[in-house]
């Protein structure tokens, strides 16, 4: 079967659902046009769509589902959990547990604070930081996602026509109606050009109550952040007071203690998500006892209430617990193992079809450009024009191969994939290769996001 024309039920489902979503979605990340695939089930590494299809999943819920689908350690600890109960208006033992996993991951991490996903997890630590320096201001790399949080959201998607001076570049609106205050309070850094960003540090520094990094960031072109630009920012903001926090809701993948175990680094808050959860919806802000003090309740009102309904819930903490005490040390090293050879693998389909592309990642994460510039940060990544085009067709015949990644070439696998999965993805990225290559040029000016949902 292929998309679209063998997508029937996926099709009318799409139909019914615009009577009552707008566009018939919930999310923008996963629409597609003429109209999303629809997941009956997932088992392992695969999942199914409504018309009976089966494919490997190499986006995993956008990175959160580490161990795949229906893991049964997982599973059992839900089931567990359910009959005892969902939630209570009482914490419970098992947030404590998760979160003393955590402190044992992170080092710098003294405290744990649960919320329900990444962007509440962000958006509590911009809060902490302000509260704990008296400062508005935030800083943050142009084109790295932290949610959708209108400050965390400010230079996400910035084109070239807006985007500024490389060095200094403009903050620039996500949304539309984003007021103009928002796009004051956000310093936009440049990726790993050091002395630019420390610069931009200092001159805000008296403002700046927090500086906002993600060490690999997926939309700025999934490269690590340099050593040498995480400890330039890092001593630039030691020097003017301001906190640094580490976004590693999808870098957290990446090692026992997440990439700040890999490469170092001290942040003064860390921002967790995906993986923590099991597969069920979770956030969490840690960092130093100092500076999440400003959530403590124990003394009275505290600088920064928090609460939430679901926030610590017991089925994502018991699905938490699970999740991670599956990801020991062999498991890192299988999923560093079967990264390595997926992008091998797909670098040597873009050799073999004669056509330009990168392959960037590190551990279980990889992303594919096509183009022959080295991609270093956010504008060297941006897609445009036959680049665009060529992403959209490998992502389409990776998508009627039999494996399903996200539509801005990212991939992130699962605990549950074996070395002949890894072959059969493989196998998948040379044929789609071969679409891409067929790509020669974009007469009608448009990108990949004129066939796929923007990500």
């Amino acid at each position: 079967m292929t998309y679209p024309e063998g997508a029937i039920r996926s099709a009318a489902l799409h139909a019914r659902a615009k009577a009552v979503m707008p566009g018939g979605n919930s999310r923008t990340t996963v629409f597609m046009r003429p109209f999303p695939i629809y997941a009956s089930h997932g088992a392992g590494c695969r999942v199914w769509d409504v018309d009976g299809v089966a494919r490997i999943d190499c986006i995993n819920n956008f990175t959160s589902l580490i161990h795949g689908y229906a893991c049964p350690e997982i599973n059992a600890a839900v089931a567990r959990q359910l009959e005892r109960g969902t939630a209570f208006g009482l914490p419970t033992e098992t947030e404590i547990e998760l979160a003393e996993i955590l402190c044992e991951r992170l080092p710098v991490v003294e405290q744990v604070r649960f919320c329900n996903s990444g962007t509440e997890a962000v958006m509590t630590a911009l809060k902490a930081a302000r509260a704990y320096t008296g400062r508005p201001k935030i800083a943050k790399v142009e084109g790295a996602y932290h949610g959708s949080y209108d400050y965390a959201e400010v230079s996400l998607d910035s084109r070239p026509g807006t985007w500024g001076e490389a060095t200094a570049p403009r903050s620039t609106p996500y949304a539309h109606g984003t007021p103009p205050s928002v796009l004051d309070e956000v310093v936009t850094l440049p990726a790993n050009d050091p002395e630019a960003a420390a610069e931009l540090i200092r001159r805000h520094g008296p403002e700046l109550a927090a500086v906002l990094l993600d060490p690999m960031p997926n939309r700025a072109g999934l490269v690590p952040l340099a050593p040498a630009y995480l400890a330039a920012v890092r001593a630039a903001t030691r020097e003017a007071g301001v906190l640094l926090i580490y976004d590693e809701v999808i870098t957290f993948r990446l090692s026992p203690g997440g990439a700040q175990g890999l490469w170092g680094g001290d942040p003064d808050l860390t921002t967790l998500g995906k993986i923590i959860g099991g597969g069920f919806p979770v956030g969490a802000v840690g960092g130093r006892a100092e500076v999440m003090r400003v959530f403590d309740p124990s003394g009275g009102r505290p600088p920064v209430p928090h609460g939430g309904t679901f926030s610590a819930n017991p089925v994502t903490m018991a699905a938490g617990v699970a999740s991670m005490r599956l990801l020991d040390a062999p498991a890192f090293d299988a999923l560093d193992r079967r990264g390595e050879a997926v992008r091998a693998g797909v670098r040597e389909a873009l050799a073999a079809a004669g056509v330009e592309g990168a392959v960037v990642g590190a551990g279980s994460l990889l992303r594919v450009h096509f183009t022959a510039a080295d991609v270093t940060d956010y504008r060297s990544a941006y897609a445009e024009g036959v680049s665009a085009r060529r992403l959209a067709a490998f992502y389409l015949g990776l998508l009627n191969r039999g494996v399903l990644a996200a539509p801005t070439g990212l991939m992130a696998l699962s605990t549950a994939m074996t070395d002949d999965d890894v072959a059969e993805i493989v196998a998948a990225a040379r044929g789609a290769a071969q679409d891409a290559a067929k790509i020669e040029g974009d007469p009608a000016g448009q990108g990949a996001s004129a066939a796929l949902g923007d990500l």
